[in-house]
């Protein structure tokens, strides 16, 4: 693995961090303790059942939180991107990962060890606050994704899945291509359901012209009808939903 330097001061990523909120001399200090390393493709950052030292946060990238089940299958459990942490519930609760985080494409990862962190936490109210709600945030998904498994079609959690992507990554610069690729196995581990159905149902959406497939490569032609299919308020009333 390789390294990288980058001052916190002027890193573009922080912005769309929790960690916004710090001051000058806090930046200096993560600065003093992490650790950047670049990732590649399919490589592991951290491994479930590994005992938490720290935090991670996406400098740019995207990775996937992957948890092992029966017969050996993944299921994603989270999508994160640029600006994101993961790793953190662990770390506060003091047990070792539930979870692998794996990079979806060459990522940038810094790691910040715990003392350090937890010294700028117990310091900083902001910081906490923001933690707070997201630790709210992904119990809220948790909660969601459930309800959805046991009350929609697969057919409704793909169109779902499909406009979540949408939402978390964005599209290129044609406004419609989903910007990330992953594969049959990815997208039906995010589901919840069987590789070769998600292949059939994206087929169907491809023949009613909900979208186009290239390659890997999702493009939305039609978006009204794509949330249409997700039965989905939150997508309705234009609202950030996640996975």
């Amino acid at each position: 693995m390789k390294s990288f330097n980058v001052d916190c001061a002027l890193c573009p990523s922080r912005t769309k961090s929790v960690l916004c909120h710090l001051n000058a001399a806090e930046l200096t200090r993560i600065d003093d303790n992490k650790t950047c390393i670049i990732y590649k493709k399919g490589q592991t950052i951290l491994h479930e059942n590994g005992h938490p030292l720290g935090i991670y946060s996406i400098y740019d990238g995207k990775v996937k939180i992957v948890r092992s089940g029966n017969e050996g299958k993944d299921q994603i459990v989270r999508l994160v991107k640029t600006g994101d942490i993961f790793g953190y519930r662990a770390l506060f609760s003091n047990t070792r990962y539930n979870a692998s985080a794996i990079a979806l494409e060459d990522s940038r990862i810094c790691f910040i060890p715990r003392d350090a962190f937890l010294n700028i936490l117990h310091s900083n109210s902001n910081l906490s606050l923001d933690l707070i709600k997201l630790l709210a945030l992904e119990l809220g998904r948790a909660e969601q994704t459930i309800t959805h498994i046991a009350q929609k079609t697969v057919k409704e959690r793909t169109a779902e899945a499909l406009l979540s992507l949408k939402e978390t990554y964005g599209t290129e610069k044609d406004g419609a291509t989903i910007n990330i690729s992953l594969s049959r196995e990815d997208i039906a581990s995010l589901v919840g359901t069987a590789t070769e159905t998600v292949i059939r149902l994206l087929s169907v959406f491809r023949r009613e012209k909900t979208l186009d497939l290239i390659g890997k490569k999702i493009k939305i032609l039609d978006l009204k009808k794509l949330v249409l299919e997700a039965n989905c308020e939150s997508f309705t009333n234009k609202k950030h939903i996640f996975f």
